[in-house]
């Protein structure tokens, strides 16, 4: 039988990317992080937001990775539950560059504290537009100038892009 690894241990980045996770977790200054699995709303709106920015990505000039690898220091790996790359850009098996769009949204178990400190640490990397989701009351918010912004607009856009995701829209996948 196979043993666990000791999560209360530091590990390298080179044991943590060579680790297999189901689901992935986290990697933060040698510590290996759990992520708060979502529920059927969070799931609903990642296939949502997936399958969008998936359909339009010629139009939009984008690339969309569920649940990918973005190390955005160098003991530092997250895991977003959306990221958006811009058509044509390169990688390996992970992103060591900023994405123009990393989603959260957030699960029962997360907390809006949580996600404001991982957004800081998002744009510390370079990501400019920063967009966090929580399900249940259904509000969208995105990370500017060091807080998390309500987005009452209606929808969550990318400035100088034909980007835009509609919150009515998104949302309503939760009632079908």
């Amino acid at each position: 039988m196979a043993t666990l690894p000791n999560l209360e241990e530091l590990w390298t980045v080179r044991e943590y990317l060579r680790t297999s996770w189901s689901p992935d977790r986290e990697f933060v200054d040698g510590r290996i992080e759990e992520r708060n699995l979502g529920e059927k709303e969070h799931s609903i709106l990642q296939r949502f937001l997936t399958v969008l920015f998936a359909i339009n990505r010629a139009v939009w000039g984008v690339e969309v990775f569920p649940e990918l690898r973005t190390q955005t220091q160098a003991r530092r790996f997250r895991v977003p539950d959306v990221l958006v790359v811009r058509s044509g850009e390169k990688f390996d098996r992970y992103v060591t560059q900023p994405p123009l769009i990393a989603i959260e949204i957030l699960s029962p178990e997360d907390t809006l504290r949580d996600m404001q400190e991982k957004a800081a640490e998002y744009r510390l990397f370079g990501i400019e537009h920063i967009w966090i989701i929580d399900p249940e009351p259904r509000i969208a918010y995105r990370y500017v100038d060091g807080g998390l912004e309500e987005i009452h607009s209606g929808e969550l856009s990318v400035p100088g892009t034909p980007i835009r995701v509609v919150l009515s829209e998104m949302f309503a996948e939760l009632d079908r």
